[in-house]
């Protein structure tokens, strides 16, 4: 099979696909020949989203930390008569916060969308997976290495690569893999929006760009070329980390 169609007649699903990474993945997959179901909690975003695919994909607004959102998005996948090959996990997110400041309410919402929201999604995706089916979920680099004010973040994305190996052993006998892709700083609109306006975002990015070995930051495109190898009959792999970090976690 040509390449650039690997995934012809394959069906995805990727949340958070509306912006930076998650948008990256779904016209790459989308590119490779699937049908792509994306959500997002932002209409327009999802709109543009989807337009940027064509007819290659729908969108299905919804929340992944919300458990009556993920039934709605599972429900409208079933009602498509599709069913799944490839699972991207990507939807989740978090801001800075020392210990010092954490609140009760950052917590638990942090949890909520990386760690919650990625279960939950997976358990709901089970009965539309197909044997033989990817699952990629989005790390973090953080998990590695130890970024101040960062922490709570950093502990979901801990988290997620230990499940990820639980999930991976749970799946096996169904053939299903289970792998967590691992970005470092990638340039995208939620890493700028971390830094309170546009003087501190560059000067966040300088500081990300200091400790990576190859000298700047993750391109969304980058991530997304990983997970179509993880995406694809190419791999043979499961339980894994793959890091697209430019050297960051471990330098």
């Amino acid at each position: 099979m040509d390449a650039q169609q690997e995934l012809a007649g394959k069906t995805a699903l990727v949340t958070g696909g509306t912006k930076g990474i998650g948008l990256a993945v779904v016209q790459r997959l989308a590119a490779a020949g699937a049908y792509v179901f994306v959500t997002g909690r932002t209409q327009s975003d999802l709109d543009a989203a989807v337009a940027s695919i064509g007819e290659r994909g729908t969108g299905i607004r919804g929340d992944a930390s919300d458990l009556d959102d993920l039934d709605a998005v599972f429900n409208a996948i079933r009602d498509s008569g599709r069913r799944l090959d490839v699972l991207h996990i990507n939807a989740g997110g978090g801001g800075f916060a020392g210990l010092h400041e954490l609140t009760v309410e950052d917590f638990d919402a942090t949890f909520a969308r990386n760690v919650r929201g990625a279960t939950f999604t997976l358990q709901k995706a089970l009965p539309l997976l197909n044997d033989g089916a990817s699952v990629i979920l989005t790390g973090s680099s953080t998990a590695d290495t130890a970024a101040p004010n960062f922490g709570v973040y950093a502990a979901t994305k801990a988290a997620i690569r230990s499940l990820t190996r639980t999930w991976a052993i749970e799946l096996a006998p169904r053939r299903i893999r289970v792998n967590n892709v691992v970005p470092g700083p990638t340039e995208t609109p939620g890493l700028r929006g971390l830094a309170p306006n546009e003087k501190a975002a560059e000067v966040l990015l300088n500081n990300f760009n200091q400790n990576i070995p190859l000298g700047r930051l993750v391109q969304p495109a980058e991530v997304a070329e990983a997970v179509l190898f993880l995406a694809s009959d190419r791999s043979f792999t499961t339980g894994s980390e793959l890091f697209v970090d430019g050297g960051e976690a471990h330098a």
